[in-house]
């Protein structure tokens, strides 16, 4: 993998996070082989993500943010402290303003500010909320490498990034079947799923660049990205994975999620 780290950094971002779009466009071409996910699936794959999205959080960017700070000479919890908390506040203040609807709820249910839009684009955003700060996470990591150009950066990278995709799958599965359950064609409902993960080339792009040209911000934007997805996780994950009885599933995808980005980081990074 030597050759990549004479790649731009934001090149690989941009790759990286291409890598992730696609696995939610895999995902959401799910619509043209089924109409309807169990219950308890997607219970089960909304679980799994939580977990990425959570051992994400720490070992591939509140970590790396506090062994940064402290190589600096600076107070390790503080950028780690301020950024995660800036992180968190940004996607609450995205979430209030950007209207969205979440899966399983009726129109009058929207978040946001008030709108007409039609149903179908309310749960595309609220998907699209989530992918914000993950395509934020994978370009800020691929950042670190205009800072730190080795093979440990680079290979906590690409775990993100592969972690990221592999949560991103069921996500497009969770945009476009439930659309086709409501009545879209399996065409149109594959569109809007995959429309989901456009914004993270964008967000990881524009991540990787303001690391890249403000350096002494890094420790910063990777605990911004950190408490970014545990606002998701949180806030919309989580809640939407405990609907209906079979709870103890998403449970056990969380765990399984956890594990699967805490073994990539570690194996890799």
């Amino acid at each position: 993998m030597d050759w990549l780290l004479s790649l731009n950094p934001i090149l690989l971002a941009l790759l990286a996070t291409l890598f992730t779009w696609l696995m939610t466009a895999m995902g959401a071409a799910m619509v043209f082989f089924f109409k309807e996910i169990n219950k308890k699936a997607l219970n089960l794959m909304l679980g799994f993500a939580a977990g990425v999205m959570i051992a994400a959080s720490f070992w591939s960017l509140l970590n790396p943010a506090i062994e940064m700070a402290e190589a600096h000479g600076d107070i390790p919890w503080v950028p780690a402290v301020v950024g995660f908390l800036l992180g968190g506040g940004f996607l609450f203040g995205v979430d209030r303003f950007l209207p969205h609807l979440h899966m399983g709820l009726s129109r009058d249910k929207a978040e946001g500010i008030k709108t007409s839009w039609q149903r179908s684009v309310l749960l595309v955003l609220a998907i699209t909320l989530h992918n914000i700060p993950e395509g934020l996470a994978v370009g800020v990591a691929f950042g670190v490498l205009a800072d730190s150009p080795d093979m440990g950066a680079l290979a906590g990278a690409l775990a993100l990034a592969m972690g990221i995709g592999l949560q991103n799958f069921p996500e497009g599965a969770a945009v476009s079947v439930p659309l086709r359950r409501e009545g879209f064609s399996r065409l149109k409902s594959f569109t809007y799923g995959q429309l989901s993960g456009v914004v993270e080339p964008i967000a990881g792009v524009l991540g990787a660049l303001l690391v890249f040209l403000v350096k002494p911000l890094l420790p910063y934007a990777l605990a911004f990205a950190a408490g970014a997805m545990i606002y998701v996780v949180v806030e919309e994950l989580i809640p939407e994975s405990q609907r209906g009885d079979e709870t103890d599933l998403s449970t056990i995808g969380t765990l399984f999620g956890f594990s699967v980005m805490m073994l990539l980081d570690v194996a890799l990074g």
